[in-house]
């Protein structure tokens, strides 16, 4: 026995070490760049198959092909990808959601050319580079995660790559050459995935699928690590490949045995979805990048030809005809993607997981092997299907509610992989598993018009989600989800509400392909297909059906009509170019098409010339508020119509508000009451607790102790958008707007989601600030700063809130525009709302404010009318 736990040991230590080298790399290339490289196993995976090539096929020695594969291609190949994909996108901001999407851009692009090489079948003579003997795999890593430790920690150039990390542009601004400094860590990043490649390939199968998805499996050990500490990623890598090892000796009976058996050689999935839920999170960022899911207009007439072409099918026949059946089942799996990322905004890398639930259930639904349920018919059995899968969104969607970015993309790929794992590839859950056709469907071309019948529902019901409230809901939360709480979307329920829809599309959309394949193939619902799917959905228009429905047919049809991986190429190329050409490939064709038209001078018609004359006046500066008068016989002007008198009104208070921050008091005892019918103002020098009290008052953080209170509710541990609701609105500092909305939309999601809808809030807000006319459907991502501030204040005010939040209002804003904001802002308070102003402009505290607050290390340390607070600041600078 103890001679079998040894070499279990010793094999569970040859596993731990590969899965060690991986962390490594990622590790590295994340502490350079800042960029999880997705792409880390197809770099493995294309290594190792240079490497056979080198020896099996050209008969090189096994030296001469290791030192070209790793010495020179390896390495080469990351200061590609870093000049030539990352480089761009980090000059340009460094948006984590491009990064993201080119990452995975260049995984699907380097399957897609390994299979157009070499083919899809697996290879098992590749050459061994390092004996099974685990002392030399494990040795190699120890090696190079001392070498890499000592060089991050006690030489310049660690410095520097730590530098470049935190802040790219300050780094750059320090003198650091940081392009360097990020091309020497994809460098050896891409050497320890080249390295990871050779020595699994010879003990795995080797295809394009397969052992890419092999190696980012163990990314739960650069995970657990935090992306950081390299000592934590080996011996992690370690401890897992030895327990996954020794899980072998245990043979239990009965159930329990596949389950450990299952577990036994998934351990490292296992520890992937611990690191990727339950581990405290690694990148809080967007998701998405705004400029793809902007509005790019629909090229005119492309849903009659869209329709032309779907129709066409019909008149095919044979493989042609069995082919196109793939088409419209793909479609609606992808629509799926449109709802989920392209409309919420939230990345959902696991879709394919949902898809193949969908088609599992049908199967066994209507093979009668469900627990607890009869044979039904196959339509029966794929609409209880997509109801059975539906909660199952929740996986996915339940992180997302405190997970965005790189978290997010982890989360849903660790469930993808998981389902993958656990379900798909257990022979107890798919052996022997058919599915037929629905009775009166059998041939493909009736199959192919029930088909499109789904697909229109499954279009219509897209629809509904991206238009209406819901769908300017879920556009707020793309674009901004601070602002959308703040508008009182309910951002929780949102997120389930679009992952469960999502999850329901896909097992409609899997459920038809398994009928139109007449079989359950795992293969076909795999983690890295998954990628697949979202690459082709964002580059093609994340936010658009016709786009999900273009990339259904380029995928079924360019991997029908040639070699396997024409469009896992053809993908890839548009996703790593997803950063120079955000808005997709037909937004960069019409940019093409705009430099080579021949230029001409420019002449408006009389309407045009009109519509350019009010536009003009209306950007130049906010009309006075005297122009919403006849609505407001008062005079006072107030968006939502409220009248009631400010004493009849809640008053907004605190009561002795602790917070700290990482052992750092920012709040310490305040006392505030926030008046209605007054403007209370708080000024203090930076690090004074003004933020923090802010965020406290409206909801996005939580005080240590004390209470807020509205009025005699206790709302201390209320959400933003939940405070919204009971009337208590704000704005931000930094712009919160939803650019990919028009101004109309924007005010309307406000004015719908806010404490007292009202019919006529929309159109009495938008003339307050004078955004009627041409400005009303003008998308907010075409505005000027100005303009934006009275777009989010309109947005608040259509809610009718009771307490407004302002912070630092007037910045960005020019003289008149602040003269503007001011009367607007006492008109408001004369209306009876109550406003607080978080302001650094003294001149517009002092002709604003009714009372003054002054803070000062957690404290308020001075209140009084303005002109009292101020001289005496002025007194206090003054005898200084």
């Amino acid at each position: 026995m103890s001679s079998l736990t040894y070499d279990l040991t010793l094999a569970g230590l040859s596993v731990g070490g590969a899965a060690a080298l991986t962390g490594i790399g990622l590790i590295v290339t994340y502490r350079a760049t800042g960029v999880l490289n997705f792409a880390h196993g197809a770099i493995a995976m294309v290594c190792a198959y240079v490497l056979r090539q080198c020896v099996v096929e050209w008969g090189w020695p096994l030296w001469a092909g290791a030192a070209a594969t790793l010495l020179v291609l390896a390495p080469a190949l990351g200061v590609v990808l870093e000049r030539f994909v990352f480089r761009p996108l980090a000059v340009l901001g460094g948006d984590p959601a491009q990064t993201l999407v080119a990452s995975i851009g260049v995984f699907v692009l380097l399957v897609g050319g390994a299979a157009l090489l070499w083919g899809q079948g697996a290879r098992d003579d590749a050459p061994e580079l390092v004996s099974a003997d685990p002392w030399g795999q494990l040795a190699v890593a120890l090696v190079l995660a001392a070498g890499v430790g000592a060089v991050v920690r006690w030489t310049r150039f660690g410095r520097e790559l730590r530098a470049v990390v935190d802040d790219r542009g300050l780094a750059v601004l320090g003198g650091i050459d940081a392009d360097r400094v990020a091309a020497a860590g994809w460098a050896f990043g891409s050497f320890t995935a080249g390295l990871t490649g050779v020595l699994l390939a010879p003990y795995v199968r080797l295809d394009p699928y397969g052992l890419p998805l092999l190696v980012m499996e163990v990314v739960a050990v650069a995970v657990a690590a935090r992306m950081r500490s390299l000592p934590v990623a080996v011996g992690v890598a370690l401890a897992i490949g030895v327990g996954q090892s020794q899980l072998t000796r245990l043979h239990p009976s009965g159930w329990r045995e596949p389950l450990l058996q299952a577990v036994g050689a998934n351990l490292f999935v296992v520890a992937l979805l611990v690191a990727a839920l339950a581990l405290p999170r690694v990148g809080t960022r967007d998701v998405l990048p705004r400029t793809a899911t902007a509005r790019v207009p629909t090229p005119q007439g492309a849903w009659i030809v869209a329709v032309v072409l779907f129709l066409l099918p019909l008149g095919f026949a044979g493989s042609d005809l069995h082919t196109s059946v793939q088409v419209p089942a793909l479609g609606v799996v992808l629509l799926s993607l449109v709802v989920v990322t392209g409309r919420g905004g939230q990345l959902s890398l696991g879709q394919a997981a949902y898809a193949g639930l969908g088609a599992l259930f049908t199967a066994l639904l209507a093979a009668g092997r469900f627990p607890g349920l009869p044979r039904l018919p196959e339509l029966a059995a794929l609409a209880l299907a997509v109801a059975l899968v539906a909660p199952l969104g929740l996986l996915t969607g339940w992180p997302a509610i405190s997970r965005r970015g790189l978290a997010l993309a982890l989360a849903t790929f660790a469930v993808g992989v998981g389902v993958s794992r656990f379900v798909f590839a257990q022979p107890y859950a798919t052996s022997g598993l058919s599915l037929d056709r629905p009775e009166g469907f059998d041939g493909d071309r009736a199959y192919y018009v029930l088909e499109l019948a789904l697909l229109a529902l499954a279009l219509l019901a897209t629809h509904a989600l991206r238009r209406g409230r819901t769908g300017r809901a879920l556009a707020a939360l793309r674009d901004h989800e601070s602002g959308a709480s703040a508008a009182g979307v309910r951002v929780p329920a949102l997120k389930l509400l679009a992952f469960v829809a999502g999850a329901a599309l896909a097992a409609l959309g899997g459920g038809m392909l398994g009928m139109g394949l007449r079989a359950f193939d795992p293969t076909a619902y795999d983690p890295v297909r998954g990628l697949l799917w979202f690459a082709a959905v964002v580059v093609l228009g994340a936010d658009s059906t016709l786009g999900a429905l273009a990339a259904a047919a380029l995928l079924v049809g360019l991997d029908a009509g040639a070699r396997g991986g024409v469009a896992a190429a053809l993908i890839g190329v548009l996703a790593v170019l997803v950063g120079r050409f955000p808005g997709g490939p037909y937004e960069a064709v019409r940019a093409v098409a705009g430099r080579l038209r021949p230029s001409s001078p420019a002449v408006l018609t009389p309407l045009g010339a009109e519509v350019g004359r009010r536009l003009h006046a209306s950007l130049g500066a906010p009309a006075p508020v005297e122009d919403a008068e006849p609505d407001h016989p008062s005079g006072t002007g107030g968006a939502g119509g409220n009248t009631n008198p400010a004493e009849a009104r809640p008053v907004l208070t605190t009561h002795d508000l602790h917070a700290r921050y990482d052992g750092f008091t920012a709040l310490a005892g305040v006392d505030l009451t926030v008046p209605p019918g007054r403007i209370t103002a708080i000024i203090g020098p930076n690090g004074a607790g003004k933020s923090t009290l802010f965020h406290c008052l409206s909801g996005t953080l939580h005080p240590s102790h004390g209470q807020v209170r509205y009025g005699d509710r206790d709302i201390t541990h209320l959400s933003p958008h939940a405070r919204t609701r009971l009337g208590i609105a704000r704005t931000f500092q930094q712009l919160a707007v939803f650019p990919t909305l028009t101004v109309a939309e924007n005010v309307q999601v406000g004015a719908e989601q806010g404490h007292v809808p009202d019919p006529t809030a929309l159109d009495r807000a938008l003339r307050l600030f004078d955004l009627n006319g041409p400005l009303r459907n003008t998308p907010a991502a075409d505005l000027p700063t100005g303009t934006l501030r009275r777009v989010e204040l309109a947005r608040a005010l259509a809610g009718s809130p009771g307490v407004l939040l302002l912070d630092e209002p007037a910045a960005g804003l020019d003289t008149a525009e602040v003269t503007a904001l001011a009367r607007v802002l006492r008109a408001l308070a004369a209306d009876g709302t109550a406003l607080l102003v978080v302001e650094h402009d003294l001149d517009l505290v002092a002709d604003l404010a009714d009372v003054v607050h002054v803070m000062a290390a957690g404290r308020v340390v001075a209140s009084g009318p303005p002109a009292h607070v101020l001289d005496a600041l002025d007194a206090r600078e003054t005898a200084v």
